[in-house]
């Protein structure tokens, strides 16, 4: 009998998001074969905390989940180095301020991870880093490639550079906010106009600027999520996006479409309106504008050093001109997500499509181990 793989499914986090991610972990547990694997649910709290949650009753209810977690006595763990396996450990909280090494419960060997975690402190780079350090396989994208694909200032100007036809846009720190010259801004860019952080996810801290009067509130939305933000020209266009999977050699998914009530696809619209928002897949534009947006898919992908999974999503104008919006490297798997729908329509139904990204995960570090780290 085939030994079955034990995946972590790393879920929650210190983000805006974090409820998103409890959606999404919830359809990549049911997607995951049980024949196959043996999941463990690794929660990340809003303080922070790890818990290796018992059961999956929680997560698989529908009502006021997050609290329901909360209240839930779990285990308190976290992932140490180990040269062979991959550990989590049980920790001792000390006056609710300092984890430490517990000497009770068992250390539980985790083969692979599954991160799904969106926005900050999980899709930016820094899980990543810390599962590198202790030398746990995990699917999607690595360091770089979830750092430079979240901070969308980096990822257009590498896009750009790539001769990648991206939005005009203009990159404001903090410091030079108040330099900031509405007038300006609108010769440069037209009006209206998006103001963005520069690393955000599902559209939170995003406003639409039509007239001077939304110019400070949408600043100030923004710089509350991040210390960079974006200003990008608006583009009149259909949102058409495209799902890649690949390490080395990656694949493009079909087109979809999507098409909102919304002046733009908003975090409400993403996974709040059910009724205000259409997916439709295949999107409904000629094959040859397909083809071209599934191969500048994989350029995207491969010119942001991705790797595992990704969305891109994309601007179509009506003179036909197709402009990169951005892309996502953990990008959600809710059931109304685009990502799993994609690939759905594709040919590869949810459990072969999580089977297949675990199986990357596992392929890119038995790649990795080959590397020299010493001389």
């Amino acid at each position: 009998m085939t030994k079955k793989i034990h995946v972590g499914l790393l879920f929650g986090g210190l983000s805006t998001e974090h409820e998103v991610s409890l959606s999404s972990a919830r359809n990549v547990y049911k997607a995951l074969d049980k024949s196959k694997y043996d999941v463990s649910l690794i929660r990340i709290d809003k303080q922070g905390y790890w818990h290796l949650d018992a059961t999956p009753d929680r997560l698989l209810g529908t009502a006021d989940v997050a609290g329901q977690l909360a209240a839930e006595a779990t285990e308190t763990v976290f992932p140490t180095p180990a040269p062979e396996i991959g550990q989590l450990l049980p920790v001792q909280r000390d006056d609710g301020q300092v984890a430490q090494l517990s000497q009770e419960g068992n250390h539980q060997k985790i083969d692979v991870i599954f991160p799904v975690l969106h926005g900050i402190n999980g899709e930016d780079g820094t899980i990543q880093g810390l599962l590198k350090l202790v030398n746990i396989p995990f699917a999607g994208a690595s360091v770089l490639g979830s750092a430079v694909g979240m901070d969308k200032d980096v990822m257009k100007r590498l896009l750009r550079d790539a001769g990648l036809p991206v939005p005009k846009f203009i990159v404001v720190p903090r410091p030079r906010r108040d330099a900031l010259v509405f007038s300006e801004v609108v010769d440069e860019l037209g009006v209206p106009f998006f103001v963005k952080p520069a690393n955000a996810g599902s559209s939170v801290g995003i406003s639409r600027v039509a007239s001077e009067a939304d110019f400070q509130p949408a600043l100030d939305a923004a710089f509350n999520h991040d210390n960079k933000i974006l200003i990008e020209e608006n583009v009149v266009g259909r949102e058409i996006e495209c799902a890649v999977i690949g390490n080395e050699k990656p694949m493009a998914s079909i087109t979809g479409e999507i098409t909102t009530e919304d002046t733009f696809y908003s975090y409400d619209a993403k996974y709040l309106n059910e009724t205000g928002t259409t997916l439709t897949i295949p999107a409904d534009i000629p094959g040859a504008t397909s083809d071209y947006i599934r191969n500048l898919s994989i350029k995207v992908y491969q010119a942001l050093c991705c790797e595992g999974f990704a969305r891109i999503d994309f601007f179509l104008k009506e003179d036909g001109e197709v402009l990169v919006n951005e892309i996502n490297t953990i990008p959600g798997f809710t059931e109304r997500s685009m990502f799993p729908v994609l690939w759905e329509h594709t040919g590869l139904s949810q459990p072969d499509l999580v089977d297949r990204l675990v199986q990357l995960a596992i392929a890119r570090h038995e790649r990795d181990k080959n590397l020299k780290t010493s001389r």
